[in-house]
């Protein structure tokens, strides 16, 4: 497998020096299989994070507003993606993703393993399934200009996470009903027994896009037909309220945890 070093020489990466925006070039396995294609982007803040990680071939969405307008090869791509948001910690050996929120069903094994740091890249060894990923940082964010949050929508007790660091955020919203015990996604579309019910287990939302003082814009999603979509956010009194371009409605989510500045979030 490419990378597998004596690591002792490379350098351990801090939970501060992993602050910012990370995509992947490469996910190996020991039995040759590798993955150069998948389109990967973690968004790291003080300790929450979000990730998203999109296969390739994707279908042409344009034409799509909803779920209602997709067909079975749309379906099957959306339940392909990977995507969760939750903490990072560090035990002195191993970094350990936790997952509040899953695109997938509950994993058997835990996100963890080792880091280092070679020259232009950042290596991932997997703790227990054993993997390598090679990590590059297109944006690192000082503690000034971080930002996270765990949050709740007032009205129904959805569970979300805001990442922001410097001029890039990720939002990770839960779906509205639990996965049934599968080994995957798509997996789980093939126990449903309604439109209805396939919908909703592929209704968790995670975003990338670009911001610039309140003012945000989707450019990557796991629902395609949120990209492009612009808005602002705003705070006030513990809540954050995300007020989308164009619709006369708004979601409001009390803040249950924050991390680094939030006036970063007005600036």
């Amino acid at each position: 497998m490419t990378s597998m070093v004596s690591m002792s020489q490379f350098p351990t990466p801090t939970l501060d020096s992993l602050r910012g925006l990370w995509t992947r070039s490469l996910i190996e396995w020991p039995d040759g299989r590798r993955d150069t294609d998948t389109q990967v982007r973690w968004l790291q803040g003080p300790s929450l994070y979000i990730d998203l990680r999109q296969p390739a071939h994707r279908p042409d969405f344009s034409g799509a507003r909803g779920f209602e307008d997709l067909n079975d090869a749309h379906l099957k791509w959306l339940a392909r993606q990977e995507g969760f948001a939750g903490r990072l910690g560090f035990d002195g050996t191993f970094f350990e993703w936790s997952r509040t929120i899953d695109l997938q069903p509950i994993a058997l094994y835990s996100d963890a393993g080792r880091l280092w740091l070679e020259p232009g890249r950042m290596v991932e060894q997997g703790r227990d399934i054993t993997y390598i990923e090679h990590w590059h940082c297109e944006a690192d964010a000082s503690a000034a200009r971080c930002f996270a949050a765990r949050l709740c929508r007032r009205e129904d007790g959805c569970e979300a996470f805001l990442v922001r660091a410097e001029g890039h955020f990720m939002f990770a919203k839960a779906r509205p009903s639990p996965l049934p015990q599968a080994e995957s996604l798509l997996e789980c579309l093939s126990l449903a027994t309604s439109p209805e019910q396939r919908y909703a287990w592929l209704d968790c939302e995670i975003s990338y896009g670009r911001a610039a003082r309140r003012e945000f814009e989707i450019r990557h999603s796991s629902l395609p037909w949120r990209e492009r979509l612009c808005g602002e956010m705003r705070t006030a009194n513990g809540s954050l309220r995300l007020v989308e371009a164009g619709s006369p409605s708004s979601s409001e989510w009390q803040i249950i945890e924050a991390e680094g500045d939030i006036t970063l979030l007005a600036a």
